[in-house]
Order: structure tokens, then sequence, then C-alpha cells
């Protein structure tokens, strides 16, 4: 196990690229880019919060890895989010006879019967330090909330009524009153998912004047 950066690769290098599903396509695109630049021959690409306990690609990974093989990763935080996730990668890299590079770090390559303690612990410390650091932001945002609620205002999304229906979508549903649209049309027309036309025409139905 060395601390070396230098990939100098004798199996194939994956690539693992991760982004919350709330978090915008470019950073991703970034990611692959940084990773291809440094070597990845394969890139697998995650869309799974960093606290899921299953993301199913780099489970993949993983599998597919054979012995001799590199995991290039950029940053900590894309491959673990938890002391014990990193314990768990770590065991598969040591298991598999992997090499795993944190880009710009540390590597730790277990292709050899020697680890290195030292860089095993530089990589659990740096989970330690991703966890603590999504603990604090949960905790402000937990803070902002509850000081939001002291002050009387309404936390989450406003509640939708028959005045909050867009004049868009009350233009096409006479069409589709009048059995000129489905509802796929319709929602394509008033740019709005299928799901919340759906709500919409509940809105109205709920709210006709009864006969």
């Amino acid at each position: 196990m060395t601390a070396s950066n230098g990939l100098q690769p004798k199996g194939v290098i994956h690539g693992y690229a991760r982004c919350s599903t709330n978090e915008m396509r470019q950073d991703i695109d970034r990611q692959v880019r940084e990773l291809k630049s440094v070597g990845a021959q394969k890139i697998w690409l995650e869309y799974e919060h960093g606290d899921s306990v299953t993301k199913e690609q780099q489970a993949l990974m993983f599998e597919t890895a054979k012995e001799g093989d590199t995991i290039l990763v950029l940053e900590v935080p894309r491959l673990a989010r938890s002391v014990k996730q990193l314990c768990d990668i770590i065991d598969i890299v040591r298991t598999k006879r992997l090499r795993l590079v944190i880009q710009g770090s540390v590597t730790m390559d277990c292709r050899t019967d020697c680890p290195d303690p030292m860089t095993e612990a530089f990589l659990q410390i740096a989970g330690v330090f991703s966890q603590l650091e999504l603990a604090m932001i949960r905790a402000r945002v937990k803070s902002g909330m509850e000081n939001a609620k002291a002050k009387g205002k309404k936390i989450g999304r406003p509640a939708t009524t028959l005045h909050t229906i867009p004049e868009k979508f009350l233009k096409y549903y006479a069409l589709y009153k009048a059995q000129e649209l489905t509802v796929a049309e319709l929602a394509r027309l008033a740019s709005v998912s299928r799901q919340t036309a759906y709500k919409y025409l509940r809105l109205i139905e709920q709210n006709k004047p009864k006969q």
C-alpha cells in the first residue's frame, strides 16, 4: 500500500462519479471529465444521495472489478459519507486486492501483501470529517427550520388551491372536458407533469358547484 498519487495500473481503472439526485447535471459531467483526464477507462455514474445505504452502481463496480484493478474517485465524500461505509469499502478493496485512488489525496494499494496502516488511517479520518460536515449541515438546516417555525413561518410548499392552478392549464381544460385532449396531451400543453395534471383535475372536480 502506497501514499503516491501515480496510477501506474496493471489492471482496469474504474472511475466512480456520484451526485445527489437534486444536484445539477454539470457536477457529474465535471467529475467525468476529471476522471477521464487522470486515466479512468470505465466510468460508473451514480445518481444517489451520499447517505443512501444502497448504491447500485458502486456495488456493481466493486462486483465487476477484478484483482489488480484500480478504483479512482475524485474525493472521499463521493465514495462514502460515513466511517462505516468507508471501512466497508476498504474491506472490499483489501479482499479483492484492488487499488483505491482518491485523486490528489492518497492511494491505498492492496494488490500486495504489505498494507500500510497509515494510509488506511488517513482514509478513515477523511471519512470522519465528511460525516462531521454532513452533521453540521443538517444541524444548521434543522435550526433554521425551528427558527422559522418559532416566527410563525410555514415550512414546506404552499398548499395547492383552485386559485393557484395556472391559467395555462385552465385554458386547455375546456378542450379536455370537450374530449378533444387526453390527460397526457393536457399535461404536455400546460407544461406540467401528468401527476400534477391529475391533481389539478381532482381539485377542479371537487370545487364544481353541485347541480
